[in-house]
């Protein structure tokens, strides 16, 4: 026995509708330290509604969604890269922390991790689209955060992107963290006990995997 393990997240009895559109219906679940579930779907089946309900950034039509401790436990790395165009991956990296009461020594640190020495003083204007990626990314790598909410993580990166974020996820889960990401590009294999929760197939009121599920 392992005891009881405390999920980070549970959600309960979850329906979540866009407008007069119901998306999501009776959808309950948890996540454990160490577990990585992955949100499929086709465009419009609720993939970021859902995420963003999880990581309380929006409210649920009915049903529950808690975490284990404030949202300063949680990362949320949106489909957009929420980067100042005009400032550089460095100044963009270090307000942020600045603004969420972090400590700014690990900046430099965040970006060579995702190998962004060479730009990290060069406007966010001038980076591709994959740098620009990589460059929000960095604050996962920046501030250590136990609950990672990633929507499509891997959106306009290549092959080496893609490289260093698995790596930078593997990490997380073995130091006890958990992360629900959305992500068009299968995964399976790539990371070690992923769970999919296919949103185009799922049954209504099936429940998405406990706690103890961990593999």
């Amino acid at each position: 026995g392992c005891g009881l393990t405390i999920p980070l997240l549970q959600f309960q009895h979850l329906s979540i509708a866009r407008g007069d559109r119901v998306l999501l219906r009776g959808l309950s679940g948890a996540l454990a330290a160490g577990q990585i579930l992955h949100v499929r779907g086709a465009n419009g089946t609720g993939k970021t509604s859902l995420l963003e309900v999880l990581a309380g950034l929006r409210e649920a039509e009915s049903g529950t969604a808690t975490r284990s401790f404030e949202t300063d436990g949680c990362h949320w790395v949106g489909h957009r890269n929420a980067l100042n165009e005009t400032l550089t991956p460095f100044e963009n990296l270090q307000f942020w922390c600045q603004l969420n009461g972090e400590p700014v020594e690990g900046v430099r640190g965040a970006l060579r991790e995702f190998e962004l020495t060479a730009v990290a003083d060069q406007p966010c204007r001038t980076l591709s689209a994959g740098q620009k990626r990589r460059a929000a990314l960095a604050r996962l790598a920046a501030v250590h955060r136990p609950l990672w909410f990633l929507d499509e993580p891997l959106s306009a990166l290549d092959a080496a992107g893609v490289t260093h974020w698995l790596a930078l996820l593997r990490n997380h889960q073995q130091r006890g963290g958990a992360a629900i990401l959305t992500s068009h590009q299968a995964l399976e294999g790539d990371v070690r006990g992923l769970r999919t929760l296919d949103l185009d197939s799922r049954v209504r009121g099936n429940d998405v995997g406990r706690a103890n599920d961990a593999t």
